[in-house]
């Protein structure tokens, strides 16, 4: 079972630990110290597909070199801000890297593996795109 904890640590700072016991940082802007707690969600989305990514390759024998994600959403101009549409930009290289390659694990990633893009899927549009670099 997943879990996490959130700790205030003052003002309007937290900290929030896994059931790993890795943490992070979270505040509001004001503050300037973490990570916004909205956009930790599309964080999330993004390291979890890119695990996926990289996984899938590697099962391929592609050896990826470099892989980046840029996540960008619109949300609702009103609270409570919901996400309604995000895309992602895959951003990859590697030796032996293929177009077709690249379209099966991201394709695997967001409609089977991911459990981040399948829990938000029902609220936001989820769209992506890539780049195969030289890097």
């Amino acid at each position: 079972m997943a879990s996490a904890l959130v700790q205030w640590i003052g003002g309007q700072r937290f900290i929030g630990i896994d059931s790993t016991h890795h943490s992070v940082v979270l505040s509001t802007p004001d503050e300037g110290v973490g990570m916004k707690p909205s956009e930790m969600l599309l964080v999330a989305l993004s390291a979890c597909t890119a695990v996926d990514v990289v996984n899938i390759l590697q099962k391929k024998r592609i050896e990826l070199t470099f892989l980046e994600i840029k996540a960008e959403a619109v949300q609702d101009s009103d609270p409570p801000w919901t996400f309604r549409k995000i895309h992602l930009l895959y951003r990859l290289g590697g030796e032996g890297l293929t177009q077709q390659a690249v379209e099966q694990a991201i394709h695997l990633s967001e409609e089977k593996y991911c459990s981040v893009s399948n829990t938000v899927r029902g609220v936001a549009e989820i769209t992506y795109s890539y780049e195969i670099v030289e890097k």
